[in-house]
């Protein structure tokens, strides 16, 4: 098996483990023991539990950001189609994790650079967010206090939705609302 297929093997085994367990029963010699591999291995790619913790952190981004630009792609160049695709993208991407990932950045809390890490993706999110939407604002800018609230109110409907308070339709359609909402108060 290659170094990136083990890798591949790891992080899967990992998710399973926090899925089914919880992040506490993530271990890097409960890793080893799950996926079939001496921990020498589990520790050549990773290092420190923090270490798994911040790849499966950053292949759940990866997996976000892969959906969202093939959803992107292939959708008509509308504000409406655009605000869709962004608010069902980043509702599924939630649900599809579950508590996993949340539970994955609250080990990570206080971590070395995990914070600095988190708001990269975030800042990197509301980037691409304003190439695809500012197009839409007839020449206005979108303000980045915007485009945070868009953020703050994505994770807010998506964590509802995941914790059942809400349907996953209604959250996308309010996260959907509301990014039309945020376009149409910037056009020039």
């Amino acid at each position: 098996m290659s170094r990136e297929e083990r890798q591949a093997q790891l992080i899967d085994t990992a998710q399973r483990l926090v899925r089914e367990e919880g992040t506490d029963a993530l271990t890097l010699g409960r890793l080893a023991q799950e996926a079939g591999v001496t921990k020498p291995v589990v520790y050549d790619h990773f290092g420190t539990r923090d270490g798994l913790l911040v790849a499966l952190y950053r292949h759940y981004d990866a997996l976000q950001n892969a959906a969202l630009d093939a959803a992107l792609a292939a959708c008509s160049p509308s504000l409406a189609e655009r605000a869709e695709v962004i608010a069902s993208a980043y509702v599924r991407c939630v649900l599809t994790q579950g508590q996993e990932i949340p539970g994955v950045a609250a080990a990570l809390a206080g971590a070395p650079g995990m914070d600095a890490l988190k708001r990269g993706y975030q800042t990197d999110f509301i980037a691409k967010c304003r190439r695809v939407l500012e197009p839409f604002a007839g020449g206005g800018r979108l303000t980045l206090a915007s485009l945070w609230a868009m953020l703050g109110a994505a994770d807010a409907v998506s964590d509802a939705a995941a914790r059942g308070e809400i349907r996953a339709g209604e959250a996308t359609d309010e996260l959907c609302r509301n990014i039309i909402s945020m376009v149409d108060r910037h056009r020039a």
